[in-house]
């Protein structure tokens, strides 16, 4: 059975959330404040996924986020209202694997919570194409390493996921709408800000100049696309 943690300072949010999953077979524990989150993790109780409210008493969702992605990669979604836009653009930048914007649904959380647990689970395949090279950069989807040009560059798991999604396919041009199909393994619920997010912050990571990307393009009106190159 798959533990959730709820962590959020309201109480009739947490309340309605574990109403949902457990209803649903997840055995569910509580936190209201990021710190209390915080200690969870760094207690080693086995937590599959994290439901993570950004704005929080004590330490916000996304100082709290900072220091969990130092000592776990528990998939972790965001809780956030609509007002909290460029919060939800750092949360992801720093390593949320989704969010969901209040008042929200019990069809989407359970849609996005079942995608994240899932993808989690999924064993990396041992294949011939383990390890993808394409120009300066290569991936090994075994380790989950990756360097660009011989320098080890450090992706979140949300980023891994992506560039090797794009290495298995160079040159095909993939809507923001697909990427998120095949890499969250989810209906697109709010994809295209998502994906946008995580593209160009996996840019800013293997690209010498983002603003003139040699490998990850878009393709207007389409997507984007990895450059094949030699």
């Amino acid at each position: 059975m798959f533990n959730i943690l709820i962590c959020d300072d309201e109480a009739d949010i947490r309340t309605s959330l574990k109403i949902y999953l457990t209803s649903e077979g997840y055995n569910v524990c509580e936190a209201s404040d990021g710190s209390q989150a915080l200690a969870a993790v760094k207690n080693g109780e086995k937590i599959d996924l994290i439901l993570m409210d950004i704005m929080m008493p004590v330490m916000n969702g996304i100082e709290a986020m900072v220091k969990i992605r130092e000592i776990s990669t528990v998939p972790i979604i965001l809780l956030s209202a609509k007002s909290e836009d460029s919060d939800i653009i750092v949360g992801l930048n720093v390593g949320a694997d989704d969010y969901i914007t209040k008042p929200f649904n019990s069809v989407e959380v359970m849609a996005r919570v079942k995608a994240l647990i899932r993808r989690s689970l999924v064993p990396a395949p041992v294949s011939h194409a383990d390890v993808l090279v394409n120009g300066g950069i290569e991936i090994d989807n075994r380790t989950k390493s990756v360097t660009v040009e011989g320098n080890t560059v450090s992706l979140t798991p949300k980023e891994f996921d992506i560039l090797h999604f794009f290495m298995e396919h160079p040159g095909e041009v993939f809507s923001p709408q697909d990427i998120y199909i095949n890499v969250w393994e989810n209906d697109p619920y709010g994809a295209e800000n998502t994906v946008t997010v995580h593209i160009r912050h996996l840019r800013e990571k293997i690209e010498i100049n983002p603003a003139e990307p040699r490998y990850i393009k878009v393709s207007w009106g389409h997507g984007y696309k990895m450059e094949k190159l030699d």
